[in-house]
């Protein structure tokens, strides 16, 4: 059986994540899907769309899609959702989690790498971030879980941009590409966005090839002292595969608190496919990706995301590792 696709959902306190749940879960798009709330508390979609039952914890809405909440642990849910969707009880087709806005969503990403029993049924598919253009310059300055969020973010998303000026949107938006390059930025307005480019992106998929446009790092200057930052690193030189083995695992045991989100596209000695590789905070793995094209310039690209990034170990490290 294929792994099911689930997305995380996050992003800062009023962003509008539950804005945008809420016309995922009554809009007519064909798809059936069960939506978690990883809390339950303020920031949840309207009581008429949870539980009047707490023992079952789960509704399913006229459209197919499923809503249940998780006052406890998410492994158990996740596991009961994947337990009755085998047995026929649910039909679903993907999970979308939505975090609570004061979480940093490492630890939920973590749960599809280290619980056996949801990285058997499931597979991270991206990380969705909400981020509010008139709040959000203020809670990027003032709370390192709005930072956290962006930095983990596959996809990020602008929401109440018609609060603000033209030009705060712009400078959001160097900000946002500043602090995660990696991540498309789209609009969304009171909860409009394209939901083929939110699902089904592959963005966590250890399988997908990460190309990463090293352009987005050629302006870093801003006026912000945000301690999220990323950075590329490249070589036209293939790796000792032994040595980089060994140098990722001691930099994710060293500095893994601060990496939020760590991968690339890595060209290994001798081997004729290309490595994909990616870690979150400790966690760090690496699968093989596609064949080399026999007229394909060979090249790693690496980037790291994260919190006060020790740039000058990564780099001479990794240089150390090439051969």
């Amino acid at each position: 059986m294929s792994l099911i696709p689930a997305t995380i959902l996050t992003g800062f306190l009023g962003a509008g994540k539950t804005t945008l749940l809420r016309r995922i879960l009554t809009e007519a798009h064909g798809e059936r899907i069960a939506v978690i709330e990883n809390e339950f508390g303020p920031e949840s979609i309207d009581s008429e769309l949870l539980f009047k039952d707490a023992k079952e914890r789960i509704v399913e809405m006229n459209n197919g899609c499923l809503c249940c909440t998780v006052r406890g642990d998410l492994v158990d849910m996740l596991g009961r959702l994947a337990k009755r969707r085998a047995k026929g009880q649910l039909q679903f087709d993907r999970v979308i989690i939505e975090t609570t806005g004061l979480a940093e969503p490492g630890p939920v990403a973590q749960t599809f790498f280290i619980e056996d029993s949801v990285a058997e049924n499931y597979m991270l598919d991206a990380i969705i971030t909400v981020v509010d253009a008139q709040h959000g310059p203020q809670q990027l300055d003032a709370h390192s879980e709005a930072r956290a969020q962006v930095g983990f973010a596959d996809r990020l998303l602008i929401s109440k941009a018609d609060l603000v000026a033209p030009e705060a949107v712009d400078a959001l938006r160097s900000r946002l590409v500043a602090m995660n390059p990696k991540a498309p930025i789209q609009m969304a307005h009171f909860g409009e966005a394209d939901l083929q480019e939110l699902l089904d992106i592959r963005g966590f998929n250890l399988n997908a090839v990460l190309e990463v446009d090293p352009d987005f790092l050629d302006d870093q200057a801003h006026s912000h002292n945000d301690d999220v930052s990323a950075m590329l690193f490249k070589s036209d030189r293939p790796f000792d595969g032994d040595r980089f083995e060994g140098f990722m695992s001691a930099v994710a045991q060293t500095f893994g608190e601060k990496l939020l989100r760590y991968k690339g596209v890595v060209w290994l000695e001798g081997n004729d496919h290309q490595m994909v590789f990616q870690g979150v905070h400790m966690l760090v793995g690496g699968d093989q990706g596609r064949p080399w094209g026999p007229d394909e310039v060979r090249q790693s690209r690496l980037v790291f995301i994260g919190k006060d990034l020790p740039r000058e170990t990564l780099t001479k490290g990794l240089e150390q590792c090439l051969l």
